[in-house]
C-alpha cells in the first residue's frame, strides 16, 4: 500500500495535521499522486538537509534537479563529497526516520524570517524574500533547524521510510518511489548526456549571473532585463548552430529526428535548425510524422478505452519506413496528408524527392525510439532531444520542476491558439505526462545531441499571461489545487515588461504569440 502523505479537504490540498472542525469531504493522497510526490520529495529534502548539518556541519545543500530516476543534490563543504560521506548521511537520515520527529510549521513575521536566514547564511532566501508581497512567512522546524519550503510537509520523519542515496560525483542522487510505482524504490539509472545538459545550463546561469529567482528579480528591477533577454537568446542561437555543425560534419546521417515532451518548443527549434543548416550549405527537407497517423478507427486505445494518439502504433510505421527508404535511395514519393477533421489520411499530390546530401528533418515524440525507423541503419540517423530543462531554482532548497515550466507554457499556448481554459489543460496534463513517461523519457540517452529550450527569463514573461488564466479555475474544480500552486509560485517573479525585446524567432514566441510565419517551405 502506497504511503498516504496529504489530503484534499473539500477540494483544497491540506496537510494531514489539518484539523477538521466541520463535516467535510476528504480525499487522501498517496505517492501515486502528483501532490503526494511533491510533498514526499520536499519532506525528504528537508530530512537530508537536517542530516547534513549533523554529519557535515557547515556544509551547504543545493537541491538541483531530477536525474537518474531521482533527485540530484550537491553538498558543498570544506572538502569534496565522498562515497563514505553519502553512506554516513543515509545512515543518519534513517536514524531520524526511526526517531519519528515532527515537522513543525511556524508563521514568522517577514522581517524576522529575513533576519533568521541572514544569520544562517542563506542569502538566496534573503534575496527571494525582498520581493514577497505578504508580511509573513510560513516556515518549518525539524529537530531545531528552521527552513522555508515552497509547499506542505508530511507530519513527521516516520512517514519517510522509503528512500536511498546514490553517490554521483560531485553530488548524490536521492531515490524515492515514483508516481507510477509508489510502493517500490526505483533503480538508479545513469544518464550522462542529460547530466551534461544540466551542467551546461548551470554554466549558462553563471554567464547570465542568475543563480535563483531572487537574482533574476534583482536584474529585472535594476533594468538589466533587456540585456538578459539578448544574452539568453544568443546562447540558444549559438547552441542551435553548434548542433547544425554536428549534423553537417556527419556526412552519413540522412535523417535528423527531433523529439521532446509537450511544450518543449520542438516546432520553433526545428525551424531554427533548418535555417542554420541552410547557412551551412545544406538544403533540408521536412516530413511531418502527423501525416502518417492511421485512420481514426484503426487508432489504438488506452486503458480507459480512449484513442491513444501518442502510442507508436497510432502511426503507419510500414508506410512511413517504406517511403523513407525510397527517399534515401533517391526516388520521388507522394507523401500523405492527414485530415484531422475527418480523422483520415488523404492524398493531395504532394510529392517530394531528396537529393544526395539533403537531410530529412522529422519532428515527433517517437523520434528517439528505434522502433520508429527500424528500416534505416543507425549510422544514417542523427537524433536530437529537446526539452525545457529549467536553469534556475527558487532558492537552494526549492527547485523548479521542468514539468511546471512546460505546463505554464502549454496553459498560455492552449488559451491563445486553441481557446482552451487553464482548467482543461491542467486536467489533461496527467495523461500527457503518462504518455511522455512511456514514449519519450526512456529514450533520452539515445540522443546524439540535446537542446535545452528553457529561457532563464521566461517565467517573468509567462507570469502576466498565466496568472489571469489560472485565476479563472473554479474553487470546486479538481484542477484548482494545481492552479493555486502555480499562482503562488508565479507570485515570486517580478514581471519583465520589455516583451518587445524578445526576438520573433524565440522559442518563447511559440507560446505567447507574435511568432514568425513558418520559415520552412
Amino acid at each position: 500500500i502506497a504511503q498516504v502523505v496529504a489530503a484534499r479537504v473539500n477540494g483544497e490540498l491540506r496537510e494531514l495535521t489539518y484539523p477538521l472542525t466541520e463535516d467535510s469531504t476528504v480525499e487522501f493522497l498517496d505517492l501515486g499522486t502528483d501532490d503526494g510526490q511533491r510533498i514526499y520529495t520536499r519532506s525528504l529534502s528537508f530530512l537530508l538537509i537536517r542530516a547534513t548539518q549533523d554529519v557535515l556541519p557547515g556544509a551547504a545543500v543545493s537541491i538541483e534537479h531530477s536525474l537518474g530516476n531521482g533527485l540530484y543534490i550537491e553538498i558543498h563543504g570544506d572538502s569534496p563529497l565522498t562515497e563514505e560521506d553519502v553512506a554516513v548521511l543515509e545512515m543518519r537520515m534513517k536514524e531520524l526516520v526511526e526517531a519519528d520527529l515532527p515537522f513543525r510549521k511556524k508563521r514568522l513575521p517577514l522581517h524576522q524570517a529575513q533576519q533568521l536566514f541572514q544569520k544562517q547564511g542563506q542569502t538566496d532566501k534573503v534575496r527571494l524574500l525582498k520581493y514577497r508581497a505578504k508580511d509573513y512567512l510560513n516556515v518549518y522546524e525539524l529537530d531545531g533547524l528552521v527552513d522555508y519550503f515552497f509547499g506542505y510537509m508530511v507530519p513527521s520523519t516516520g512517514f519517510l521510510r522509503l528512500f536511498t542515496l546514490h553517490f554521483n560525483l560531485p553530488g548524490l542522487i536521492l531515490l524515492f518511489p515514483k508516481k507510477y510505482s509508489p510502493t517500490v524504490l526505483p533503480k538508479y539509472q545513469d544518464q550522462p548526456k542529460l547530466a551534461a545538459v544540466f551542467r551546461e545550463a548551470e554554466r549558462w546561469g553563471e554567464i547570465l549571473e542568475v543563480a535563483d529567482v531572487g537574482s533574476l528579480n534583482d536584474l529585472i528591477v535594476s533594468g538589466h532585463g533587456p540585456e538578459l533577454v539578448r544574452i539568453s537568446e544568443a546562447l540558444h542561437e549559438k547552441k542551435i548552430a553548434q548542433i547544425a555543425d554536428q549534423i553537417t560534419a556527419n556526412r552519413e546521417a540522412r535523417l535528423v529526428l527531433i523529439a521532446g515532451p509537450s511544450s518543449s518548443g520542438k516546432t520553433t527549434f526545428t525551424q531554427r535548425l533548418y535555417i542554420q543548416l541552410r547557412v551551412n550549405g545544406l538544403r533540408p527537407v521536412t516530413i511531418s510524422l502527423d501525416d502518417y497517423f492511421v485512420d481514426r478507427e484503426a487508432t489504438p486505445r488506452d486503458e480507459a478505452g480512449q484513442y491513444d494518439f501518442e502510442a507508436l502504433e497510432a502511426l503507419d510505421l510500414k508506410l512511413f519506413n517504406h517511403q523513407l527508404v525510397q527517399l534515401i535511395q533517391g526516388d520521388e514519393v507522394e507523401v500523405p496528408v492527414f485530415d484531422f477533421k475527418r480523422g483520415a489520411r488523404t492524398w493531395v499530390g504532394r510529392r517530394i524527392k531528396v537529393e544526395p546530401g539533403q537531410p530529412l528533418l522529422i519532428e515527433g515524440i517517437h523520434g528517439l525510439n528505434e522502433r520508429l525507423t527500424p528500416s534505416i541503419p543507425k549510422d544514417k540517423k542523427f537524433k536530437i532531444y529537446v526539452s525545457a530543462l529549467t536553469q534556475l531554482n527558487v532558492d537552494r532548497h526549492n527547485r523548479i520542476p521542468t514539468t511546471d515550466t512546460r505546463l505554464l507554457r502549454r496553459i498560455v499556448r492552449d488559451s491563445k491558439y486553441r481557446s482552451a481554459q487553464a482548467e482543461d489543460t491542467i486536467m489533461r496534463w496527467p495523461s500527457v505526462r503518462w504518455g511522455e513517461e512511456r514514449n519519450i523519457f526512456p529514450f533520452q540517452e539515445e540522443a546524439d545531441a540535446m537542446f535545452n529550450s528553457a529561457l532563464v527569463y521566461e517565467l517573468a514573461i509567462l507570469k502576466k499571461y498565466a496568472e489571469p488564466l489560472l485565476a479563472q479555475v473554479p474553487g470546486d474544480s479538481p484542477a484548482y489545487s494545481q492552479a493555486k500552486i502555480l499562482r503562488k509560485f508565479l507570485a515570486y517573479f517580478q514581471p519583465l515588461e520589455e516583451e518587445d525585446e524578445i526576438p520573433r524567432n524565440s522559442i518563447l514566441r511559440e507560446f505567447i504569440g507574435h511568432a514568425p510565419g513558418s520559415i520552412i517551405p
